[in-house]
């Protein structure tokens, strides 16, 4: 694909998750929901390869749906209360729908079979774009319609997508598949903060597409595929190896690190809400993504892959992809914690 082409179809993927985000107009925030889904398609599938195809067609059918229901829902809405404000409080089988097709568009258990497909067909960078960038849209209409979506099936589905997210990624060898788990799990835990409190939501959302940024760009400096790939990331650079090992545990939730303040927050407002038997089910589940985490910066970080080459200087090269947009998602998902007084007030 052509740098033009590609900057005109980037733009146009922008444009569409602004629409969405700016707009009050049903009609206007499916407008942009379609720009997006048409944008991301051909980047999909650039690789001119069976499974990218796989993958672009199955990205199309499950994001058309959504934006079907999302347009029906809207419809229905319309025609009882006669508004098209997507801040009005909407109709009881609309609210019903919305939820299902916004689950649908972010890859919500048990609405996500789509996602680790298609990331797994996608090349690395648009599984970058996939996990964080295609985010944001359904997000902020989460965020803009929350009196009105259905509280019990969002917190639900959060359970289900972190008890997914935490199973799914235990067995797999792919890096992409392990991320599209990860990106599962987290989307869990703000799907289910979203119905209490919107600033948590937000905040969670912020520090999620920061860590996932930091992980993806350590994947594709050291172009690490699989599990067995990042064996050999220390012969790269020996800074890398850090700066990924920290994202990876950071990604995980431990607690010296950025990505404890989203869960330690979540966990103490449901704990005061009295949800104390679902922040069990979900914590414990976070247990089980904490595996794969620890086991991705044990290969990274702990083991040697077996060489044949005698050399142990291939972090001297020049590295082909530029370093310089990882330092800053880098160090804000290792330091963050103490500054948590502050991102609160």
């Amino acid at each position: 694909m052509s740098p033009t082409i590609y900057m005109i179809i980037l733009s146009t993927l922008a444009t569409g998750t602004i629409i969405t985000m700016t707009s009050y107009h049903w009609l206007m925030a499916w407008v942009g929901l379609e720009l997006n889904t048409l944008a991301i398609i051909p980047i999909i599938s650039t690789m001119h390869h069976p499974r990218s195809t796989e993958a672009a067609t199955k990205y199309f059918l499950t994001q058309a749906a959504a934006s079907a229901l999302i347009l029906f829902s809207s419809m229905t809405n319309a025609w009882n209360t006669g508004s098209w404000d997507i801040t009005q409080p909407l109709t009881s089988p609309s609210h019903i729908l919305l939820t299902m097709a916004l689950a649908m568009k972010l890859g919500l258990a048990p609405l996500h079979f789509w996602l680790p497909e298609v990331i797994q067909g996608s090349t690395m960078t648009t599984a970058f774009i996939i996990t964080t960038w295609q985010k944001i849209a359904p997000m902020s209409l989460i965020f803009l319609t929350m009196n009105n979506l259905s509280t019990s099936v969002l917190l639900l589905m959060g359970l289900l997508s972190s008890l997914v997210g935490g199973w799914g990624g235990l067995n797999q060898t792919q890096t992409r598949k392990i991320m599209a788990y990860s990106s599962i799990a987290h989307l869990g835990w703000m799907a289910t903060i979203s119905s209490i409190m919107t600033n948590i939501l937000i905040m969670n959302l912020l520090i999620y597409l920061i860590m996932t940024t930091s992980v993806f760009l350590s994947l594709i400096i050291s172009k690490s595929k699989t599990i067995q790939d990042t064996t050999s990331t220390w012969t790269l650079s020996p800074t890398l190896t850090i700066i990924m090992l920290l994202s990876l545990l950071s990604l995980g939730g431990l607690p010296p690190l950025t990505g404890f303040i989203p869960k330690w927050l979540i966990m103490e407002e449901l704990i005061l809400q009295d949800f104390n038997l679902l922040i069990s089910m979900m914590a414990a589940s976070s247990l089980l993504s904490l595996y794969f985490y620890l086991r991705l910066t044990y290969t990274t970080a702990l083991t040697l892959s077996p060489n044949t080459t005698q050399t142990k200087f291939k972090w001297r090269f020049y590295p082909n992809t530029s370093t310089m947009f990882i330092t800053t998602p880098a160090t804000i998902s290792i330091f963050l914690l103490p500054m948590t007084p502050l991102i609160l007030l």
